[in-house]
């Protein structure tokens, strides 16, 4: 390709991207629903807590599945002082065994979630492992689509969890889905800080 040829063609791409751009003026909360079997998810989510907080958002985040687990990033965002946590005490439920004692901690997770998709003066929300909770029906789907869709018009919302529900698909505005193609976990390498914990 020449670099007239080359020029043209970016040409072209930069009147289609401003195009685009110019077409996009709505300006509302937005629901980022990350699912998958890939590794990532949260990690993402939290890349786009870093973004809030770079423009002096406040945040609010709550934790499915994990809640009993010591990440650096849970040691870091306890430092911001423009986070609010929650995190569900069962941690992985596969090591409760217990689904009523479960469901009754993903209830009262999901209750502090609420307050965080009422409040107003919170700009993004993080519900880590949520669909979880709608797949091992500890939490009803409906009451969760309910509050998504009741929460203050421009708080926005990002999802995370694998084998997101239909119901999920449909309410969110960008749905990413993260494919596993290798694991380091797979060739027996444990969880290593700053990268899995």
């Amino acid at each position: 390709m020449s670099d007239d040829q080359y020029k043209a063609r970016m040409q072209r791409k930069k009147e289609h991207i401003d195009s685009r751009i110019e077409e996009a003026n709505i300006d509302k909360g937005i629901i980022v629903l990350l699912t998958g079997n890939g590794k990532g998810k949260s990690s993402s989510s939290l890349g786009m807590v870093c973004r809030a907080l770079g423009y002096d958002m406040k945040v609010g985040i709550v934790k499915f599945l994990k809640g009993v687990q010591d990440t650096g990033e849970d040691a870091f965002l306890a430092k911001q002082p423009n986070v609010q946590t929650a995190f569900m005490k069962t941690g992985f439920t596969w090591d409760t065994q217990d689904k009523e004692y479960d469901t009754a901690m993903a209830v009262e997770t999901w209750n502090k979630a609420v307050q965080y998709l009422t409040d107003k003066s919170i700009n993004l929300v993080v519900l880590d492992e949520l669909t979880y909770m709608i797949s091992y029906k500890y939490l009803d789907e409906k009451m969760i689509i309910d509050s998504l869709n009741n929460r203050p018009k421009d708080q926005h919302v990002v999802i995370t969890g694998r084998a997101a529900s239909d119901a999920l698909i449909d309410i969110a505005d960008t749905v990413s889905e993260v494919k596993d193609i290798k694991h380091a976990f797979r060739a027996n390498i444990k969880a290593q800080k700053g990268v899995d914990l």
